[in-house]
């Protein structure tokens, strides 16, 4: 029986017209620039007291999951600069991300997270208390700003609501950026071994 050869269909690239490493940094500033957008929304649904899910801390954890604490922070400290010029510098939303994505990088190094949506969920639920606990200890920092009595009075609602929500919502997120990632660098780890051959063979 004559084998069928298998076709790498690229579906987002030829759409694009683009390689797959275009295509996946396409797609990446994409999804940054939706998560920023989304941040100021607040649809039906993606609310609780006020208080919509951290899109862009969302993000930060799916980049981190499969690379290094490098890495992850680097993606903290751009979409926490990002962050900062949309909203307010101070206090920073650099400092949380920046964390977030070491600490998520560090658990997915130690192989303490799995690839699944439950565990995604979790890890974002848990990143997401991190980051607004910082974000509540650097208002206690700023000059003529809310004592501290009031920033815990308010913490925990805020906190519990954006994690809670961040958590539900980061599948959504991480299913359709992890499948162009990961496809994204398979075809050019496949690209790469082909042309490895026909290299040797010119010598």
């Amino acid at each position: 029986m004559k084998r069928v050869p298998k076709l790498n269909f690229n579906p987002f690239g030829q759409v694009l017209l683009l390689s797959p490493f275009a295509t996946s940094v396409v797609v990446t500033i994409v999804s940054v620039l939706l998560c920023s957008l989304l941040s100021f929304g607040r649809l039906p649904g993606m609310s609780i007291a006020g208080i919509g899910p951290n899109w862009l801390l969302v993000w930060v954890v799916i980049w981190s999951l499969k690379r290094s604490p490098w890495m992850g922070a680097a993606a903290g400290l751009v979409l926490g600069m990002i962050q900062d010029g949309l909203t307010t510098p101070e206090p920073t939303h650099v400092l949380p991300l920046v964390i977030v994505g070491v600490l998520t990088a560090r658990l997915q190094k130690e192989r303490f997270v799995q690839e699944d949506f439950i565990t995604v969920a979790i890890v974002v639920f848990a990143m997401a208390m991190i980051g607004e606990t910082i974000m509540a200890i650097q208002f206690g920092f700023i000059k003529d700003g809310p004592s501290l009595a009031e920033i815990w009075s308010y913490h925990p609602k805020i906190a519990l609501s954006s994690a809670i929500l961040s958590s539900l919502w980061a599948p959504v997120l991480y299913w359709p950026l992890n499948k162009i990632w990961q496809w994204a660098i398979n075809a050019e780890y496949s690209r790469s071994n082909r042309i490895k051959p026909m290299f040797g063979r010119l010598r």
